[in-house]
């Protein structure tokens, strides 16, 4: 009796081997033909992808409103107007300042660099002990290069944003189809996952529903809640730089925000430019750097010991550096798409790892025959069964 039912317990693990086999062709093959449509059309997806990116983080409140009694399409069109309402605002007041201290940035960092000439001298000779001399011309050559190649570089920079899809026609497109299809994707969304699950192959039904289950709950921890964390953040540091009056406050602190995204990046980003703008603006307060310092140390204390633990909660493994891979690497496949997509791709990603991974710990291939014998084991040596 124990040997038919350990010959049965190992029909049953390769019958499940098998499955699950069957379960990863499928999801590579989807993976394929996804990735191939996406290739295809992106062109034209960009305001698409936003209105399914803005509807999948905004679907929370439009599920508060329903349970607080407002029917679901009164809900999305007060959070689609609400929207709509705060993007014209931030192109009435904030991007002009935002704008023109970008212009500013462009046009005196030639001669904020040169300025800083004397105090690298300085610092070299008091020091490091470094000729002057040799230093010097180490200086003027670095800092002439730099300063000739500003414009190019912002030049660069805004020909690869305009060829990505932040084009003139890109933009009308987000501004006026992207709210279109966020107010029907909340309207629809309970309807479209339910429908989603009845389409799903009877098969693979529970193990999908677990893994995109995972997925979910990734997503909407570091999406939502990073996104949450971006924008507190970025609010505290444009208004906290601009408080203490550093130059280009408001755009350092926006940009700041963004970049927070990408946990631990963007502070030192944002706090080493603040302290370099403090040093070389030519301020009349020698504390300028300082207090610059002071509004990053504030804004990471509200985040480690408050935003991150209730907004983010528990680690859910991405790591930062796969972060910055996944948006270089996508950004660099599927153009301005591929930064919406980025992150929640590598959140999906990450848990098809996780569960992979889980598959193979269990499996034949990593246990071998020691699996056979932890499974046989207990029924031969327990007195009376079998018997």
């Amino acid at each position: 009796m124990a040997r038919q039912d350990a010959g049965g317990e190992r029909k049953m693990t390769v019958e499940t081997q098998q499955r699950h086999q069957k379960q990863v062709l499928f999801w590579l093959s989807a993976a394929v033909v996804l990735v191939v449509c996406v290739l295809a059309l992106q062109a034209i997806l960009l305001p698409f992808v936003t209105g399914i990116v803005l509807a999948y983080a905004l679907n929370p409140f439009a599920d508060a409103l329903e349970r607080a009694g407002v029917g679901r399409t009164l809900a999305s069109l007060v959070i689609v107007v609400l929207l709509v309402l705060a993007f014209v605002a931030a192109l009435i007041f904030l991007v002009p300042i935002v704008v023109k201290q970008a212009e500013q940035v462009a046009s005196t960092l030639p001669a904020d660099l040169r300025d800083l000439r004397p105090k690298i001298e300085l610092w070299a000779r008091s020091k490091l002990g470094l000729p002057v001399d040799d230093f010097s011309r180490l200086i003027d050559a670095g800092l002439s290069k730099l300063a000739e190649n500003w414009t190019a570089i912002f030049s660069e920079l805004a020909k690869r944003v305009w060829d990505q899809g932040a084009a003139l026609v890109g933009f009308l497109s987000i501004l006026f189809i992207t709210p279109i299809v966020v107010f029907y994707l909340l309207v629809d969304w309970p309807r479209m996952l339910h429908r989603l699950g009845e389409w799903l192959p009877r098969d693979h039904e529970a193990t999908i529903r677990l893994v995109v289950g995972r997925m979910d709950r990734a997503i909407s921890a570091f999406v939502r809640g990073q996104g949450l964390i971006c924008l507190v953040l970025g609010t505290l540091y444009a208004v906290g730089l601009s408080l203490i009056g550093l130059p280009y406050g408001l755009l350092i602190g926006i940009v700041t925000g963004a970049l927070t995204f990408v946990p631990v990046v963007g502070t030192v980003i944002g706090l080493v430019t603040s302290v370099i703008v403090a040093l070389t603006s030519g301020s009349a307060d020698s504390w300028l750097a300082v207090k610059a310092i002071a509004v990053f140390a504030v804004g990471q204390a509200l985040d480690s010991g408050f935003l991150s633990p209730r907004v983010v909660g528990p680690k859910i493994g991405l790591h930062p550096v796969g972060l910055i891979f996944a948006l270089f690497v996508f950004s660099y496949l599927f153009g301005f798409v591929g930064v919406l997509v980025a992150v929640p791709l590598a959140a999906a990603v990450t848990v098809l790892i996780k569960f992979g991974l889980e598959l193979y710990l269990g499996s034949q291939i990593y246990k071998g025959g020691k699996a056979e014998n932890e499974a046989a084991t207990p029924r031969s040596e327990a007195p009376g069964r079998g018997g």
